[in-house]
């Protein structure tokens, strides 16, 4: 089985996508997540993309597979409520991701004087504790100036349209939380764990050897249009008025890509004449990207996709075409979405679509089935009483408050 996760128990009391993210891996993984869910919804509740009827397919997407509990955190005794489900004990309880303030009613401290073992995962704006998020923090970051055509003005940004940042804050934030979980069972000692988006940002494009590359030259990278920075790849059309996206990084991609082509003689004449060798080095096909360009467009543009991709079957050629999400979604082949592979789930508000479980696959075990979205706050009931052991009076006068909704 793929529950690898089975028997964990993760609270989440957070919105958006980097928090709320993580606790889908997890899910997905077969944790039992909890999501704290303010009454009436979060920031979040009814974000865009939302169906006809105005049900946030943003919200059902990030939370399938986990259980809500609806309870006013405005009230001290809803508070608390959180306090004690995110603190419960049990050895593979006591995990919980946030997004809240680090100093507010559910900061570590106030915690780790519940459960002294706790172990708090918050995803963060920057270090300082001011909000961000992947537009502002790409916007501090130069990203926006390096993306985009190369006639644009520089100081005239194109922001990217995919939340980078929160997507690998959730993925960097489930390993950090499983780390600390695996030195608890080691230890006993719990811990706080801190991600700023920024910091994120910050250290990928240092991995990445950008920041070394502006400290040691003085000056930013220029945009690169759609060109490939430091190898050879650009987007080419084809005769039929399609556009593919080429790539050749390796020696074997490189080769592949010149032999189907028939450009070999043509290539080794342009290597001679410069005194490059492209085959040998990516960075050559980078540098003579501007004499390398018109052989590939004349032998891409004088063909068809379907004739390319016959072409390029069975080779090391790394291609792909450009499609748009709904092109992607009816297409059959390697490079569609997979629907047929998803199972269809009914989700809240009588919405049936192919959902997709876990990225990752381990071949030979039975993959966790997939969950549909909580009912917005449907789980309460059955979480206080198994989690916290309260009384179906207890439940009733806590709803009849207003502190907890069923």
């Amino acid at each position: 089985m793929t529950a690898l996760l089975k028997g964990l128990r993760i609270v989440e009391a957070a919105s958006f996508i980097a928090a709320p993210s993580c606790g889908l891996h997890c899910a997905q993984l077969g944790a039992e997540v909890i999501r704290i869910d303010a009454i009436g919804g979060g920031p979040d509740r009814n974000r865009w993309p939302q169906a006809a009827d105005g049900e946030s397919l943003y919200w059902q997407g990030l939370n399938k597979g986990k259980k809500s509990v609806a309870i006013d955190l405005r009230q001290p005794e809803g508070r608390e409520l959180v306090q004690r489900l995110a603190t419960a004990p049990g050895d593979n309880a006591g995990l919980f991701v946030t997004n809240f303030p680090a100093d507010g009613f559910l900061s570590h401290d106030r915690l780790a004087a519940l459960r002294p073992d706790i172990v708090t995962l918050r995803i963060m704006g920057w270090r300082d504790g001011t909000p961000a998020v992947d537009y502002t923090v790409n916007a501090a970051m130069g990203i926006p100036l390096m993306t985009g055509p190369t006639d644009l003005p520089a100081d005239e940004p194109v922001n990217s349209v995919l939340p980078t940042w929160d997507l690998m804050a959730g993925a960097y934030g489930a390993f950090s939380l499983l780390a600390a979980h695996h030195a608890r069972r080691e230890t006993g000692i719990g811990r706080e764990i801190r991600l700023p988006l920024g910091d994120l940002a910050a250290t990928t494009l240092g991995h990445l050897g950008q920041l070394a590359e502006v400290l040691l030259s003085g000056v930013d990278r220029p945009r690169q249009g759609n060109d490939l920075f430091g190898a050879f790849g650009r987007d080419f059309a084809t005769a039929d008025g399609r556009r593919l996206m080429i790539v050749a990084i390796t020696t074997r991609q490189w080769r592949d890509l010149v032999t189907t082509l028939g450009l070999t003689d043509a290539i080794a004449s342009l290597e001679q004449a410069l005194g490059a060798s492209f085959a040998s080095d990516e960075g050559e096909r980078y540098r003579h990207r501007g004499a390398l360009y018109p052989l590939f467009e004349a032998a891409i543009g004088a063909r068809s996709e379907a004739d390319l991709a016959a072409l390029f079957e069975g080779t090391g050629v790394c291609w792909a075409p450009y499609r748009s999400v709904r092109e992607a979604v009816r297409a059959t082949d390697r490079f569609a979405v997979q629907t047929d592979a998803m199972a269809t789930v009914a989700h809240p508000g009588g919405h049936a679509y192919p959902t997709p479980g876990a990225a990752a696959s381990f071949p030979g075990a039975d993959p966790q089935p997939t969950g549909p979205a909580p009912r917005f706050g449907g789980d309460t009931e059955a979480v206080l009483a198994d989690v916290l052991g309260l009384g179906e009076g207890e439940i009733g006068r806590l709803n009849d408050a207003g502190v907890i909704a069923l």
